[in-house]
């Protein structure tokens, strides 16, 4: 499986669309450094499929990378159907554990407003840093199982 980061984005406030920035840094057991997310709990970093994001497109939003306050813009994976627990090595040294898939809103956020419509609670997946590191486009996610078959 060939995993591929296409965008690294963060935001200051919870809600929010984020910015699209050339790298974050994971710091352990805390997230993103700068990231409204950030800080001791399970939903530190929030990765979306790029292809959700292209399937809203196509639906006739006017999106792009971050705009669903995803942290991690992906392609070649279906987030949904990766197990809790799952490790992933991001880049050369991060890595993630899958800790949520979906999530409940309690009322429209600035996303949905914007939007329309907010994706994350059906096609997000949540993740806390297992191992801190630099993330950026391009970078690779390899299941952590993936490596140790190798």
């Amino acid at each position: 499986m060939k995993v591929t980061v296409l965008a690294v984005a963060t935001s200051r406030h919870k809600g929010t669309p984020k910015s699209v920035v050339k790298e974050v840094i994971l710091r352990e057991d805390h997230g993103i450094e700068g990231d409204a997310h950030a800080g001791a709990w399970h939903r530190q970093v929030s990765l979306l499929a790029s292809e959700r994001i292209e399937e809203a497109r196509q639906k006739g939003f006017e999106v792009s990378f971050g705009d669903f306050a995803e942290n991690i813009a992906t392609v070649g994976i279906d987030w949904k159907g990766v197990s809790i627990g799952s490790r992933f090595l991001v880049g050369e040294s991060a890595v993630l554990e899958i800790t949520q898939i979906g999530k409940e809103c309690h009322g429209k956020c600035a996303v949905y407003y914007r939007n329309g419509d907010c994706i994350m609670p059906r096609e997000g997946v949540f993740a806390r840093v297992i191992r801190a590191g630099r993330v950026r486009q391009g970078d690779n996610l390899l299941p952590l199982e993936e490596l140790a078959s190798r």
